[in-house]
């Protein structure tokens, strides 16, 4: 893996904790320049201290997409360029699919699908004029696989890997790489009380949902990912010649993420001759662009 030396300006939202506090850190700790989005400021103002040349302070809320072009536009003012846009800011929410109203989806997609994409359209101009860039969506191994009680975190983290895929190949002939990262579980806040969002249990759910509750409840501070070295990684990849698409981060994504492919192409395979006779016969296979 060759790796470029040269400073390079980032992007990232939910800089104030876990991953992309960890994050923030270890790209000023390279050399590089960082412009923390978040919503207080003074969360990160340890940061523009010991950095005060090298971070940038920006207020964002990332569900407010109106205010995208402006976040990218302060970025380029102040350094110039835009190398690396981190979407990282989200949160977690624990409950069964009918227990989860139309208002909670939409706000979970709002965080880690509408604002996330309006981001990156914000930012892309900038990258095609350069003919570089690297876009790092921060997904989550419940982006590649589900389970009772995730429905909703699940469904938007699905959709950002969907939407980000079909970036990708869009994106790739311009010097534009994606990169979505799927962590499993990591020693930040994501599990906190303050965080994590356990939804009015129902009489159906309580016992059905009852261990999962209570394996997301008794998660924080046991996590075993080490988000300081995770962000080491990211970055030393921000800095190479070549991202992979898909990043599991940690032992448990890597196991779990394997297993659920396994399962999918068991699945597959199993009906697969059910599923081809749906098509007319003697009708030649479809060949497509890709």
């Amino acid at each position: 893996m060759t790796t470029q030396t040269q400073t390079q300006t980032w992007i990232i939202t939910g800089a104030s904790r876990g991953l992309g506090r960890a994050l923030a850190e270890a790209a000023l700790a390279a050399g590089d320049h960082v412009v923390a989005a978040v919503r207080r400021p003074e969360s990160v103002a340890d940061l523009k201290a010991a950095y005060p040349d090298a971070c940038l302070i920006a207020t964002f809320d990332v569900r407010d997409t109106t205010a995208a072009a402006d976040l990218v536009q302060k970025t380029l003012d102040h350094f110039g360029q835009l190398d690396v846009l981190v979407n990282n800011a989200g949160r977690g929410m624990v409950g069964a699919v009918e227990e989860i109203g139309d208002a909670q989806l939409r706000e979970l997609m709002d965080l880690h699908l509408f604002g996330p994409a309006a981001l990156v359209r914000a930012a892309l101009p900038a990258m095609h004029a350069r003919g570089t860039g690297t876009i790092v969506q921060m997904s989550s191994q419940g982006g590649r696989m589900s389970f009772p009680g995730v429905s909703a975190y699940s469904a938007s983290k699905f959709a950002l890997e969907g939407w980000s895929e079909a970036l990708a190949g869009e994106v790739a002939p311009l010097g534009i790489r994606v990169m979505i990262v799927e962590p499993s579980r990591f020693r930040t806040d994501f599990h906190a009380n303050d965080v994590l969002e356990f939804v009015k249990e129902s009489e159906t759910y309580r016992e059905l949902l009852a261990n999962v509750r209570a394996d997301m409840a008794g998660a924080d501070g046991l996590q075993e990912g080490d988000p300081a070295r995770a962000a080491e990684i990211i970055v030393s990849l921000a800095h190479s010649d070549e991202v992979p698409l898909r990043l599991p981060l940690g032992r448990e994504a890597v196991e779990r993420i394997s297993g659920a492919y396994r399962r999918g192409l068991d699945e597959v395979e199993r009906w697969a001759e059910t599923s081809r006779s749906a098509d007319f016969e003697g009708v030649p296979v479809a060949v497509r662009p890709i």
